[in-house]
């Protein structure tokens, strides 16, 4: 630790939880935070003031006008052009400490990837928006003995839950099977953007306590921000047959790559099975005549209404304007081709 860094992080070494070796373990620690919306824009935030050495901001998405008013990093700029989140994300982690790594990987975490974009964490933070990623994390931290923490919020309820493998229960104990029916998401129930900082605090002082070497108890934690209700529940014990910890089956992470999915209430498909490498100004030029093109060098968005294509240099879209994978698939092979 540098006099610089002693002085950086001087009221956080103050504190004895964390002390001078607990903030040297921060500076040596790489989290990757995966999802880099509401909460994990926060977490790349708070993880960056707080002095974390390296971290990996893993998002699949680009950053939109209706995101502004909860994730915290992003500024009208972004959203004006289109930036990828974990770009736009790096950046403003830059300006807040240009001594610490901020990585941005603009990908789709999958079971054949996930291996490279997690490659060095030290522990996972979950920003994601649907139980498929946080079923596969879920088996590559059980098989990689690697600490993560879900969360999750909409409206004004949020809840919290750190799976420390071997330790305590792990995800799929707690969650066999995903919730069936249609659930509430931020685009359907709205949000209070307090909760998603809540929830995402939460997630950061649960990580600053496993990276620094303090017990955790393996409770659930839920808050409602309007009504000001907050309950701690205690997790169960592993579950004997559980596929993940028990019997490391790890059926998520050995599956097989995604089919297209429907994203979290927006009215939206992903593309991500199509992985092969695009020159998107090649792209936008033949795309020109045909809508409009917007293209930044890390995305090109294509609209023709009532659909928007925006296209990533790994092959992989998002299709706005239906949640029919079969329509989506047809839109991208139009226009994009096979």
């Amino acid at each position: 630790m540098t006099d610089s860094d002693r002085d950086r992080y001087s009221r956080q070494i103050l504190f004895p939880g964390i002390g001078p070796l607990g903030q040297e373990r921060l500076l040596a620690a790489s989290v990757a935070v995966v999802g880099c919306g509401a909460l994990g824009a926060f977490h790349a935030g708070a993880l960056a003031r707080a002095g974390v050495g390296r971290i990996l901001l893993i998002d699949r998405d680009f950053v939109e006008t209706s995101n502004l008013q909860r994730q915290w990093l992003y500024e009208e700029s972004d959203a004006r052009d289109a930036l990828p989140k974990a770009i736009a994300a790096a950046r403003a982690v830059a300006r807040i400490n240009s001594s610490i790594r901020a990585e941005p990987l603009v990908e789709d975490l999958t079971p054949a990837n996930i291996d490279e974009l997690l490659e060095g964490a030290t522990l996972i933070l979950d920003g994601a928006d649907n139980f498929e990623t946080r079923y596969l994390l879920n088996d590559w931290a059980v098989d990689r003995s690697v600490p993560w923490i879900y969360g999750g919020a909409v409206g004004s309820y949020g809840l919290s839950m750190p799976v420390i493998p071997g330790r305590t229960a792990c995800f799929e104990c707690v969650y066999p099977e995903p919730p069936s029916g249609a659930q509430p998401t931020c685009e359907t129930a709205g949000v209070v953007n307090t909760i998603t900082a809540l929830v995402a605090s939460w997630q950061v002082s649960l990580a600053l306590r496993i990276l620094t070497g303090a017990s955790v108890e393996p409770r659930i934690t839920t808050f409602d921000v309007w009504t000001g209700d907050v309950r701690h529940v205690s997790m169960p014990p592993p579950h004997p047959a559980c596929p993940a910890c028990a019997l490391h089956s790890c059926r998520h992470l050995h599956g097989a790559d995604r089919v297209p999915i429907s994203l979290c209430g927006r009215n939206a498909v992903q593309i991500h099975d199509r992985r092969r490498p695009l020159d998107l100004a090649a792209l936008a030029a033949t795309l020109a005549p045909l809508g409009g093109v917007r293209f930044n060098g890390f995305a090109l968005r294509f609209t023709i209404p009532p659909h928007e294509l925006t296209v990533f240099p790994d092959g992989r879209a998002i299709i706005k304007g239906t949640q029919d994978p079969a329509l989506a698939r047809s839109l991208y092979s139009r226009y994009i081709g096979n």
